[in-house]
């Protein structure tokens, strides 16, 4: 499993309409509005990298977002 943090920026004011379509995106585990420099916090999975590159695109295909910096997960603590 590849887990991935996703760091969204939106257009101001939009960052609780983003986070909430992005809680519908296949592949998003949690998306969460925040405060700071970025707007919104992804997590998100794929069984692979090629899975991760398309929940990527589809998460950049969300209306309002304006920039993302995305961050795989290395060294995740497994059960």
């Amino acid at each position: 499993m590849v887990q991935i943090f996703v760091l969204v920026q939106t257009e101001v004011g939009r960052s609780g309409l983003v986070s909430s379509a992005l809680k519908d995106v296949e592949g998003v585990v949690s998306a969460e509005a925040v405060t700071g420099p970025y707007d919104v916090v992804v997590r998100a999975e794929g069984s692979n990298d090629s899975q991760v590159r398309e929940v990527v695109a589809r998460i950049q295909k969300v209306d309002s977002i304006t920039r993302t910096l995305t961050c795989q997960v290395v060294d995740a603590h497994r059960p």
